[in-house]
């Protein structure tokens, strides 16, 4: 739980990730620590985290909330090897058949992030509209594209 403060500054700090509350931070470590991931600088602090949780009407997806790199360690594939870390332990604990994330067309840094990941896997990609932008009550809102990808071999 003490790594929510630091991993809502570094949402905050990204510029780019819809920022929940500091609050959800901290349950989301408390509540979903075995479907997150955060690393850590080199005198400990978090400077990256991957944030997820498993659906429950889909027992073998997990659902990649958040990715956020500190901007001082971007550049280095740290996503990347996160996501493949928390993917790996969720498979290996629990099975995992799919992952599903949502990203705005604007967002290329993920885009890049999760198509490469649906490559190195070998498996297949699929985009739809989830939430169209109007749903969202700002009125400003770009509609968040739903990546699936999968299935991943048992």
């Amino acid at each position: 739980m003490e790594d929510g403060a630091a991993i809502w500054r570094i949402a905050r700090d990204s510029q780019v990730l819809d920022l929940n509350s500091s609050y959800s931070y901290l349950l989301w470590c408390r509540d979903f620590a075995a479907t997150s991931v955060v690393a850590r600088g080199e005198s400990g602090e978090p400077i990256a985290f991957v944030t997820g949780y498993i659906r429950p009407d889909r027992p073998q997806t997990l659902v990649v909330w958040q990715v956020a790199v500190d901007s001082a360690h971007r550049g280095k594939g740290l996503a990347a090897t996160l996501l493949d870390a928390l993917t790996a332990r969720v498979a290996a604990e629990q099975g995992l058949s799919s992952v599903e994330t949502t990203i705005t067309p604007d967002n290329t840094a993920s885009d890049r992030l999760f198509t490469s990941y649906a490559q190195r896997h070998d498996v297949a990609l699929e985009q739809e509209v989830l939430f169209d932008g109007d749903l969202f009550p700002e009125g400003t809102h770009l509609p968040e594209v739903l990546y699936r990808i999968g299935p991943f071999a048992t």
